[in-house]
């Protein structure tokens, strides 16, 4: 058995631009699929896929983790830079598909079968269109108790929120208000019942991060999401300390050696490996496997397309800490026209059955992609009040 091409397919999905990898063997019939979208660096990507490509066409597509060395360890570069790290995930999650196929089983019963009988969705604020998760204004409280009320009207029991203002790396206490206004506003629309999360896109220098931290305290967030650089892991650490609240992050990490750093540091106490950039499923679950060992929970970044989330929940099935899946259902009208999916999502509640059928359990419909050809993501820029360059 033999790859005879990797393909990639690009949808644009305004913010986004999903890139789908497909494997082709010399079997009839017997492809995989994988997701390699890193937005505003899909020339990138594509780019690079193509070039890792050529260590793998003629191999034999059943040797994942001799093809994943391959892939992370030839031609002198290793691929823990975020571009390579995703082209290696996008071919990996595919391999993967393709090992499910041959042996008539879903993934998760590859890496030892269920550890859990469902798993629970979590959604952004407007179920992921860009407008109201990110331009929703940070003095509009109100607005903010709204799109939760939707949310649970939706049938979500958790959800996450941008209520965290850009700052600059010193302000005084407006935006630190602001952002306790925004999430008194959705606590008292939902309840304790319901679980609000806060991502702050590490927009935050660490001293305004644990401000931040500080102040939202009493609203019991299920975490707090990325209060500051990664790069600054000390500091993520410092926070994580000062507060009661559980701190997240890990979504810009690649490779096991960044998180063995974050969790030797005690800096979280949840982990948020991105499968499409991290390495893909063959390195999250040694991702994982270093979580157990500190006892920290994994919550997968997973705002992309259809098969980073079917991966991110053949994952969560087989993963003892695994704790919720991350979920857009309203980025674009026509997500659900572009992929067959064997999993089934409950309405009330938002969870997850296990999906049945073989590998990732997907199909993606080529032509329905092709509607949707590519285009420039749309620009983010971010500037502080002075005109200085921000995070966005």
């Amino acid at each position: 058995m033999k790859i005879t091409a990797i393909e990639t397919k690009v949808c644009h999905a305004r913010m986004r631009n999903w890139i789908f990898v497909k494997i082709i063997t010399d079997q009839p019939g017997l492809w995989g699929w994988g997701e390699a979208t890193l937005e505003w660096h899909t020339r990138s990507v594509v780019g690079a896929i193509e070039d890792l490509s050529q260590l793998l066409i003629g191999e034999d597509p059943r040797r994942i983790e001799y093809l994943w060395q391959m892939m992370y360890r030839q031609h002198f570069w290793h691929g823990n830079g975020v571009v390579r790290g995703t082209a290696i995930s996008g071919i990996d999650i595919a391999l993967w598909d393709i090992l499910g196929k041959i042996h008539g089983v879903p993934c998760h019963e590859l890496w030892g079968g269920r550890v859990r009988d469902y798993i629970r969705l979590y959604c952004h604020l407007g179920g992921g269109k860009m407008e109201d998760f990110y331009e929703t204004r940070r003095d509009d409280a109100k607005r903010f108790g709204e799109l939760a009320q939707k949310a649970v009207e939706d049938g979500f029991t958790a959800f996450k929120s941008m209520a965290v203002p850009e700052t600059a790396p010193l302000e005084g206490l407006q935006p630190v208000h602001y952002a306790e206004a925004c999430v008194a506003a959705m606590r008292e629309a939902v309840g304790d019942s319901i679980d609000i999360m806060v991502d702050c896109h590490a927009r935050p220098s660490p001293r305004m991060g644990m401000l931040f931290a500080k102040a939202l305290e009493p609203y019991g967030l299920y975490f707090f999401e990325e209060p500051c650089w990664p790069e600054t892991m000390e500091d993520i650490a410092l926070i994580q300390r000062a507060v009661k609240t559980p701190i997240a992050s890990g979504e810009r990490l690649t490779g096991i050696h960044a998180f063995r750093d974050m969790l030797e540091k005690r800096s979280v106490s949840v982990i948020q490996p991105d499968i499409t950039h991290c390495g893909g499923l063959s390195e999250v679950r040694k991702i994982a496997a270093l979580a157990d060992a500190y006892r920290v929970s994994i919550a997968p970044h997973n705002p992309q397309g259809p098969v980073s989330t079917a991966a991110s929940i053949e994952f969560g099935f087989s993963a003892p800490s695994y704790i919720i899946c991350e979920s857009v259902h309203n980025d674009v009208e026509w997500r659900q026209d572009v992929v067959q999916e064997g999993f089934v999502v409950e309405q009330k509640g938002r969870i997850v059955k296990p999906n049945a059928l073989p590998g990732l359990g997907i199909e993606i419909d080529e032509k329905e992609v092709a509607r949707h050809p590519f285009q420039q993501e749309v620009l983010q820029r971010s500037f502080y009040k002075d005109g200085s360059v921000g995070d966005w």
